[in-house]
């Protein structure tokens, strides 16, 4: 079974999301955040964070591409219980056997969405709003012979300093 997780090429979206998701963390579309939104509340970071912004399990901040990975039931099941719990604090779910039912549901969305790819495939999000409501489509990008790993930045200690 297939989830994404946050992945950063470099340090854009520290200036364009009000709060970036951190590197790796677990990540699903969450275009429900702007389910009530109209075009008076896309400006700013906030128009950014709607127009291209995955959400991340952790921070529940934003990021640009994610990069399809394997997960474990264990994990997709504790990520499960942060977003209900998150729905029960940032949304006001009444408790969270109410919570749990639409978080599972976030969840299996995005599994379905990244068991359709190989590791390390890069996906985009893009939203707008329509006058049926938010609208989401996803752009692919094919992991590349030589992997993700090409793009990390590695350090060496070189023992000065």
């Amino acid at each position: 079974m297939m989830l994404a997780r946050a992945i950063h090429f470099d340090e854009s979206d520290t200036r364009v999301f009000a709060r970036p998701a951190r590197t790796g963390e677990w990540c699903i579309s969450g275009g429900f955040a702007y389910s009530n939104w109209t075009e008076d509340d896309l400006n700013g970071k906030a128009r950014q964070e709607f127009v291209n912004g995955w959400l991340g399990l952790e921070t529940f901040g934003r990021v640009t591409f994610v990069a399809v990975t394997q997960i474990e039931p264990e994990e997709r099941d504790t990520l499960t219980g942060q977003l209900a719990q998150h729905f029960v604090e940032a949304y006001g779910a009444p408790d969270l056997s109410a919570a749990l039912p639409v978080a599972t549901k976030e969840i299996e969305h995005m599994q379905e969405l990244c068991d359709e790819h190989a590791p390390n495939t890069l996906l985009t999000v893009q939203r707008e709003l329509t006058e049926a409501g938010v609208r989401e489509s996803f752009r692919v990008i094919e992991p590349r012979e030589a992997g993700l790993e090409q793009f990390a930045i590695h350090v060496t200690d070189t023992g000065h300093g």
